[in-house]
């Protein structure tokens, strides 16, 4: 029988971070994928010869000295990145209603441009906007308070986070703005934690808002650059990565985990367990229901999953510059009355109407533009919906079922119609649309009632409500988006923290400063900023191409 320090289940980059730092600190690790390719959310995979990324669509903080580019370079696999830096101008594109407001790197601009749209609200944009920076800052500065000093500071040192913790995002901003198509503009990132302001943790939402306050950027590859750099850095320390491996259940003995059984029979035995599936599939569907406290029982019946999504994977054959189209981002409303309209996409009108209240909106051949092979054009066109008015499609196993593709035909030609918005013919021009639905997430990523986010993000399932990384059960440990934080970064520092909890260290201890780790970025927008080989790769795309 194979044994190993730690077996890691699922690959998303909370597993994949867990076992670098786990075999570069030594042990044997394993890490067993059920996909047919590593990444979970973060995986990036070809339709037809076009590439196409369901969960990474950017990253923040990845300028020399922030924390994600720290992030990478601690753990030693910065030199296997190039990211490129969406528009300066405007990362995201805010369409609401019939108009357009930029959001550009940097909060000082931001500051500018959303005061040039709302002069009457300068002054309350600039105290908000700074409000957001501070809880923020507060909200990572606690976990690094350290010795009897700092502790019983803490009400100072975070008395921003400590005002406005406990209130949903709708709250705050409603003290602080009055407008409301400049509210909608400043919440429009909810759709990165998939929560309306009414619902939304304010510290969440701030968290992600100052995540890209300093721009967004693009991994070259897509979400599958990301994780091939860290695929290669499990192996590099000697680290073992198996796809196409279900696992059936966590064997559990005397209380501690010892291994676990494969859907074939197979058992593997580890000193430790690592479980990257969420609490419900590590939990109810891994492990026999004696091995739980009633503690935990009640508490996974309390939980709430985020939201699930529809995802139109879309090639065009068109130049769809010439419509505005960027490397940046574009969310679309359909008006400013943002928890309406989440309420609209979670009703039962799924497929009826002719297009959706809200989308998010990428082009991923401008974003990454060594991807671009001179002719068609990759979108990924998301919306989210709820997944109990999905019910005669849940637990469906024939893709062909009819009424399954009425229902696929029908909702592409909903998203086709919020596309033609802002690129006039888009359907005269499709080479491909297919899509993907929340029995789709469930089968590649094996989440709970597929969602996209985790556990979902309110007041009381975040922060100390989370779940932690290790569990009751003696050598059983969670990472992902569920415990320290979602997102490709909060995810990737779940997996550190699993790992410092094994080894019994912090998550500092595994980041290693390595002077010769270095992220390559260049400007999506600017030729001029790219190296001679993006320009070869690209110029080779075309030549195969054409």
């Amino acid at each position: 029988m194979q044994e190993f320090d730690t077996i890691i289940i699922g690959s998303g980059v909370g597993g994949l971070s867990t076992a670098i730092c786990l075999a570069r600190a030594g042990q044997k690790v394993l890490v067993l994928e059920q996909h047919y390719v590593p990444g979970g959310w973060s995986h990036s995979f070809t339709l037809k010869g076009q590439r196409f990324s369901p969960g990474v669509h950017y990253v923040g903080q990845l300028e020399e000295g922030q924390s994600t580019n720290e992030l990478y370079r601690g753990l030693g696999i910065a030199n296997d990145m190039v990211f490129f830096r969406m528009n300066k101008k405007a990362y995201e594109h805010c369409l609401i209603g019939d108009e357009t407001f930029d959001l550009p790197a940097g909060i000082d601009n931001l500051k500018k441009t959303l005061s040039s749209h709302f002069p009457h609200e300068e002054k309350n944009i600039n105290e908000y906007l700074s409000l957001v920076e501070k809880v923020s800052y507060e909200l990572q500065l606690i976990p690094k308070l350290k010795g009897w000093w700092q502790n019983i500071t803490v009400p100072f040192r975070t008395k921003h986070f400590g005002k406005f913790a406990l209130f949903p995002l709708k709250k705050v901003i409603g003290w602080h703005v009055k407008d409301p198509k400049l509210k909608a503009v400043l919440n429009i990132q909810c759709g990165d934690h998939g929560l309306p302001p009414s619902r939304a943790c304010f510290p969440v939402h701030c968290s992600v808002m100052s995540h890209y306050f300093d721009g967004g950027f693009y991994p070259m590859g897509g979400g599958g650059g990301i994780v091939k750099a860290m695929t290669n850095g499990i192996k590099r320390h000697n680290g073992e990565i198996r796809v196409k491996q279900n696992v059936r259940k966590i064997i559990i003995e005397n209380k501690k985990a010892i291994g676990i059984q494969l859907e074939n029979g197979e058992e593997i035995r580890a000193k430790n367990i690592v479980s990257n599936a969420d609490p419900s599939i590590t939990y109810l569907n891994l492990i026999d229901i004696e091995h739980l406290s009633k503690s935990l029982l009640k508490k996974l019946d309390k939980t709430r999953y985020s939201v699930t999504s529809l995802i139109l994977f879309l090639t065009l054959d068109i130049d769809v510059t010439l419509y505005n189209i960027d490397s940046g981002n574009f969310w679309m409303m359909k008006d400013e009355n943002d928890d309406a309209n989440f309420e609209h996409l979670m009703s039962d009108t799924i497929d009826s109407g002719d297009s959706f209240p809200s989308v998010f909106i990428s082009c991923t051949t401008l974003k990454d533009p060594a991807s671009f092979n001179g002719r068609y054009h990759n979108f990924e066109i998301v919306t989210y919906v709820n997944y109990d008015h999905l019910k005669d499609f849940n637990g469906l196993d024939d893709y062909h079922n009819p009424a399954y593709k009425i229902f696929k035909e029908r909702i592409v030609e909903k998203l086709m119609n919020n596309v033609e918005k802002i690129i006039p013919n888009a359907k005269q021009h499709i080479i491909q649309a297919e899509l993907g639905t929340p029995k789709t997430n469930e089968f590649y990523i094996n989440s709970t009632k597929g969602n996209v986010y985790g556990t979902e993000k309110t007041l009381n399932q975040v922060g100390p409500f989370s779940y932690k990384n290790k569990t009751e059960i003696e050598n059983l440990f969670l990472c992902g988006a569920c415990t320290l934080s979602h997102g490709v970064a909060g995810a990737t520092y779940s997996g550190v923290a699993a790992a410092a909890a094994i080894l019994g260290c912090t998550s500092d201890d595994l980041l290693i400063e390595d002077a010769n780790q270095k992220i390559r970025i260049y400007d999506a927008e600017d030729a001029a900023t790219w190296p001679d080989w993006v320009h070869i790769k690209r110029t080779d795309k075309i030549r195969k191409f054409v």
